[in-house]
This record gives structure tokens, sequence and C-alpha cells, in this order.
């Protein structure tokens, strides 16, 4: 029996609102495992206590900065996956500075502001000497490298774990979704630093 061609196209379509709702339900599980993970990390290593410290401002941020983050992250992710996962937690860490220190200025600040002299490639170098001020040939700079290698390592374990075929739609929404929790991460990181911290409020 043939089924009138307006019954197959409404099947079609519900079949792909279906899909797309599975996807989005799965890219947000995978999200939030992992920065449960990586806070537990950044927890035990004593540079955050167990909650994530966030703010509007600094999320839309990365929005805004995102697609040109994953034009420079994505081709590294063959030869260097830990790198291109990891600036992002940089990129957070002076996004969140400048939103404590300017955030008018801030904001209006393009992607490229936080590249160092080999663009992408330094940019880690550069963001920590000239936007959050640790000298690179200190204990402090050595702590802060192996913490975001070590979340860096973390994320691609996540990634990899998924068995997710590569150059695939999903394979990149669940990069950029790592993308974004480093970057998150990364912000908290400093909000922490620089004394912020979550509290009860009691509603008398």
């Amino acid at each position: 029996m043939l089924l009138p061609s307006f019954v197959i196209g409404h099947s079609v379509i519900l079949l792909i609102i279906i899909m797309i709702i599975n996807d989005t339900e799965y890219l947000k599980t995978f999200e939030y495992r992992l920065e449960k993970d990586l806070l537990k990390l950044c927890t035990d290593y004593g540079k955050l206590e167990g909650t994530m410290l966030s703010c509007e401002d600094i999320d839309h941020q990365w929005t805004v900065m995102a697609p040109e983050y994953m034009a420079d992250a994505v081709p590294e992710v063959q030869r260097y996956p830990v790198v291109s996962v990891a600036w992002a937690m940089y990129l957070g860490m002076a996004v969140a500075y400048g939103w404590d220190a300017d955030w008018e200025k801030t904001k209006t600040l393009p992607y490229q502001h936080y590249y160092g002299k080999d663009g992408f490639d330094d940019m880690d170098e550069h963001i920590c000497s000239q936007v959050l001020g640790v000298p690179l040939i200190s204990e402090v700079y050595k702590d802060l490298e192996n913490l975001v290698r070590r979340c860096g390592e973390e994320t691609v374990a996540h990634i990899r774990n998924e068995h997710i075929e590569p150059s695939t739609p999903m394979a990149f929404h669940v990069f950029a979704r790592s993308t974004k929790v480093m970057f998150r991460i990364g912000a908290a990181l400093q909000l922490r630093k620089m004394g912020y911290k979550m509290e009860q409020v009691k509603l008398s």
C-alpha cells in the first residue's frame, strides 16, 4: 500500500525532529559530565571549591568569540589535540580578568587581541604574561600550565571515549561543547583567584 506523499513528508519531518532532540540531549549530557569532571579536577588541585563560578557577561563573550576560536582550533585537532581545547581555558581566564578590570573595554576587544606574536600558536603565553601578568619564568606559570594541560588531557579523553566518527557534524558539535566547557573552567579559575565566590543568600 502506497502512503500519500504528505504522510511520508510528515513522518520524515517527525523523524528529523526526534533526531535533533536526541542529539541536543546527548550534547547537554556530554557537556554536563565534562564540566563536572573538570570541576572536580580543579577542586582536587585546590584551585576551585567544588562550585562553578560563572557570569552571564563572560559566558556571552564566548558565544561572540567561539566561531573565530573554532576556526583556529579545528585545524590543530589532529596534530595538537590538547592545545586545540586548552587554549580556550586561557581565553576564559583573560575574559574573566577583563570583566573585573574594565568590562566596558574588554567586551569590545576583538578575538585577535589575545593572539601572541605567532597568532594562535602562542596565545597561551601571551595571555599569561601580557593579560594576567604571570611571568613565564615562575612557579605560578608552571602550576597554571600544568593544570591547563591536565584539563586539556581530560577533555580530549572525554571526546575520544565517545567514539564519534571524525569529521562529522556530531564530532564538530562535541568539540565545540568541549571548548565551551574549557573556556568556562578558565573563567571560573580566574574569578576565584580574584576573590569571587559563591555565597548562599538568606531571604527574609
